[in-house]
Parts: structure tokens; C-alpha cells; sequence
């Protein structure tokens, strides 16, 4: 086993604290059933969520799985950088698996598909028009 970085994002509708809970939740979901891990295997999780989103911190919807009580958690604000992907949720997990780094899944939802449209299996424009990488 090696531990392996894991990737996603997705983006909310608007700075509130039940959508950046929502997203976040099934974001990590996403990411555990797509790479076949379980609370145990998981290192640590880092969450960053970019400055227009702060009404509240999205580890908490993750401290409230089953299972995830003991997972380090760390959560952190983005650079604001110009023209970026707005209200925009990052997960990496660092994760211990057998996959190789061409096996791990990285998922992208949302308007987050823009960021990495190589990994998320589609070309996506946000409404707003981004279709930058990051």
C-alpha cells in the first residue's frame, strides 16, 4: 500500500452554510466510493474553499459522517486570485491504497469539472463562462 493523493471539486450556488455542507458531504462520497476507500485508510483530509464562501467551516459536514470522527481534518481559505472559479469546494485526501496513481479517481463536480475537464471526463463551462485550469 501507498499513500496516494486524492483529488475534487465542486461549487455551491450561493454562501450558505446548508449548500457548503451539502456539497462537501457528497463531494466526499463521491471520492470514497469511486476509490473504494473507507474511513480507516484515510491519513488526512485538506478542504479549501475559496474566499467568497465562509459561512461555515466545510470539514464540519465531513466530522459528521459515520466513521469519520478521528480523520485529521484540516480546512483553509484560497488565494484570491483574479478570475478565479468562484464559490468553489477543494478536497484532498491522502488516502492509503493499492491503486496506482492512473487508478485513483479524482472527481469533479459541478462547475468544478472546468478546473480539470481531462480528469472529469467532459469539457464544462461554468454559467459565468470560466474555463480555466487550476
Amino acid at each position: 500500500m501507498m499513500v496516494r493523493g486524492i483529488r475534487g471539486a465542486t461549487t455551491v450556488a450561493g454562501n450558505e452554510s446548508k449548500a457548503i455542507m451539502a456539497a462537501t458531504g457528497e463531494l466526499l462520497q463521491r471520492l470514497v466510493e469511486a476509490n473504494d476507500i473507507q474511513p480507516d485508510d484515510i491519513a488526512s483530509v485538506f478542504v479549501t474553499m475559496t474566499p467568497d464562501l465562509n459561512a461555515t467551516f466545510p470539514a464540519r459536514a465531513i466530522r459528521t459522517m459515520p466513521g469519520w470522527e478521528w480523520v485529521p481534518l484540516m480546512c483553509a481559505s484560497e488565494i484570491a486570485v483574479p478570475d478565479a472559479l468562484p464559490r468553489c469546494i477543494r478536497l484532498m485526501i491522502l488516502a492509503n491504497t493499492t491503486r496506482s496513481p492512473r487508478e485513483i479517481r479524482h472527481v469533479y463536480l459541478g462547475g468544478a469539472r472546468a478546473l480539470r475537464p481531462d480528469l472529469a471526463g467532459e469539457k464544462a463551462l461554468t454559467p459565468d463562462g470560466f474555463s480555466g485550469k487550476v
